[in-house]
């Protein structure tokens, strides 16, 4: 019931924004292939939107989705067409068979170029980020007056695992890995002071986790799992703390990777690690955590997918970020703002320059 009346609030504030930006000129796209979901005399089904996307945008897609299918002739929004995972999952399937997905999106804006550019698609939206925050909880004793500074003693104190994703699947397990190393540089002037308590290999290495002082879990059961006191911690974005109404701790924003600011870049820059790719390994530098969307070039459903993109760039796209945590980016920014559907392109701005070059 919660979900259903939050929805209809969100498609509430959608359509009034909405209605002011007709008003101002702009206009969503809601144009169908041939042969899509073209409702009326044939009877053609309605096209779905097949969205493809990190597991914490589950949330915000599903409602930006609903919004969609809602007012568009010839669009739906099954549930069984909305796959959410890892970002490094999400890419990889993308590549295989782009023609299948209306949306990809990313928990990390560098994984669309480096992954999916030129030949899948040639651009992309940055449209929010969220830093990391430590989830934890509270009936735990030696949680009592965690903070901002003092969480990494608090966590050793309390002699409890700490929850982490796997960085080869998912970004929040390498993010993760760069806030213990950027927190141990920042307290103790080395990337490795609180990361060898929790890994067992050297920094930029591949990270074998401690079975002793880590647990590796998908993000998408934390909240599940703190709420049976099964795990104690967890580093994670912190808009799934504030959309899964969680106990949380702010990091620093120099530890946290939620900043853009170019000092905080090159300290973010500090910390790395690898992961496996395919048959073969990657190094990873810590970046800030951008979320990031693209519309593949052979998609089946792509002017549906565009008309998507649209709204979720949209002021009222921003409303539904926010209310799941996040921060909007508005306008959007892309690192090719005309290879963008002619729709979507009013709403993004070139990526800034420091951003830029992050992606070579």
């Amino acid at each position: 019931m919660a979900r259903t009346v939050r929805l209809a609030v969100v498609l509430a504030v959608v359509a009034v924004v909405l209605v002011a930006g007709l008003g101002a000129g702009l206009w969503l796209s809601t144009e169908i292939g041939p042969g899509h979901g073209l409702v009326g005399g044939g009877g053609v089904s309605p096209t779905p939107l097949t969205i493809l996307a990190a597991g914490t945008l589950g949330l915000p897609f599903g409602s930006v989705a609903s919004y969609v299918a809602n007012t568009t002739p010839g669009v739906s929004a099954p549930a069984a067409a909305q796959q959410y995972e890892g970002s490094l999952a999400v890419v990889a399937a993308a590549a295989r068979t782009p023609s299948t997905y209306s949306i990809v999106g990313t928990a990390d804006f560098r994984l669309i170029p480096a992954s999916l550019e030129p030949t899948v698609t040639s651009w992309e939206a940055v449209f929010a980020s969220s830093p990391e925050a430590l989830v934890y909880d509270p009936s735990v004793a030696a949680f009592a007056g965690i903070n901002t500074t003092n969480w990494p003693a608090k966590l050793l104190d309390a002699q409890l695992p700490l929850g982490l994703a796997n960085a080869s699947t998912d970004p929040n397990g390498y993010n993760e890995i760069f806030v213990l190393e950027l927190e141990g540089l920042l307290d103790n002037g080395s990337l490795s002071a609180l990361y060898d308590h929790y890994f067992s290999t050297p920094v930029g290495s591949l990270a074998v986790p401690n079975p002793s002082t880590t647990r590796v879990e998908l993000e998408s059961n934390v909240a599940a799992l703190l709420a049976s006191h099964s795990i104690a911690s967890f580093l994670t974005y912190r808009s799934y703390a504030v959309a899964n109404h969680l106990a949380f701790v702010d990091l620093d924003p120099r530890v946290s990777l939620g900043s853009t600011d170019p000092a905080d870049l090159a300290f973010y820059a500090n910390a790395s690690t690898t992961i496996l790719s395919g048959s073969s390994t990657q190094r990873v530098q810590g970046a800030p955590v951008l979320f990031a969307v693209t519309v593949p070039k052979a998609s089946e459903t792509a002017s549906a997918g565009a008309t998507f993109v649209q709204v979720l760039l949209s002021p009222a796209g921003a409303a539904i970020l926010e209310g799941d945590g996040l921060t909007p980016v508005y306008p959007a920014w892309s690192d090719d703002p005309g290879g963008a559907p002619g729709g979507v392109q009013p709403f993004v701005v070139p990526l800034p320059a420091a951003l830029s070059g992050l992606l070579s």
